[in-house]
């Protein structure tokens, strides 16, 4: 049996999301810490992300899914499997932003000396004020931080796209880092041969599924007039595919690309001569 970890929270629908498209269903009830996965060889439980790294190094998990800013704030040894660029609204890292009220004087980390800042990444700040030899009182923030701008000098908070902050009249002064969520394993784990091949095959579906969700797949019917004009505008991971089809003359053309480049590209294919052409969406791409 593998144990796995899911991380419950901000993260828990996006990856129960990818889950899906990777090919496992995961059920669980509203205050349920131990979801239903339809491989019998799988036990899942779900922990904070915070706390994840924990306990796949001590060896409670196998398996989890955390960022790499809560590997690098508990300090734990692991073995990082693979990075998972997904994260709850976007296909982008996040960001660890040092962020002050728009009216603030601070304007870089030099002017922090003495100063009161809150943040849930209480150990990564401190090594960062290190790093630029700044003394400053770090204090653990249980949530809400933003709400105590104006109580605190500044905060140390996660953002992927920034219009919380602004939303709340602040100004970021500097990234301390940026994080991706990892796919992490025990390193006794690793080293079990069964244990391995199994974290494997999870990883390999994972990141498959993550290729997939800003990809699209095309088909199409094209008559061999237009067949080289065709070929000539797709893209796709290698070449696209092409097969005769039943009636002399017409070729079955068929390729993966970006979703944004689909919506360019399906009017110009009609007017190079495509025809049928359809639009399909993709759970997983294995390179």
């Amino acid at each position: 049996m593998l144990k796995i970890g899911l991380p419950k929270g901000s993260l828990q629908e996006s990856t129960f999301d990818l889950f899906r498209r990777a090919g496992y269903t995961i059920t669980v009830g509203s205050r349920s810490y131990f979801p239903a996965i339809d491989d019998d060889q799988i036990e899942a439980v779900m922990f904070r992300a915070q706390e994840m790294s924990r306990y796949v190094e001590d060896g409670v998990i196998d398996l989890g899914l955390t960022g790499k800013d809560w590997i690098e704030e508990n300090g734990s040894q692991i073995v990082e499997v693979a990075e998972l660029v997904y994260s709850k609204q976007t296909l982008r890292p996040a960001r660890w932003v040092l962020a002050v009220p728009e009216d603030s004087a601070i304007r870089s980390v030099g002017d922090l000396e003495g100063k009161l800042i809150a943040t849930e990444l209480a150990n990564v700040t401190r090594k960062y004020l290190d790093e630029h030899g700044v003394n400053a009182k770090v204090e653990y923030s249980y949530g809400a931080t933003e709400a105590k701008v104006g109580i605190v000098d500044a905060i140390v908070e996660l953002t992927e796209t920034g219009s919380s902050l602004r939303s709340n009249r602040l100004r970021i002064v500097d990234t301390l880092m940026t994080t991706t969520t990892r796919l992490i394993a025990n390193r006794k784990a690793w080293q079990d041969e069964w244990k391995r091949k199994k974290i494997e095959n999870i990883s390999t579906l994972l990141q498959g599924a993550i290729r997939a969700l800003a990809k699209v797949g095309l088909k199409m019917n094209v008559p061999e007039e237009a067949k080289e004009a065709v070929i000539s505008m797709l893209p796709a991971l290698k070449t696209p595919t092409v097969s005769p089809l039943k009636e002399t003359g017409w070729y079955a053309v068929e390729t993966v690309l970006d979703e944004t480049e689909a919506r360019e590209l399906i009017p110009e294919l009609k007017r190079a001569g495509a025809q049928g052409i359809i639009e399909f969406p993709l759970n997983k791409v294995i390179p």
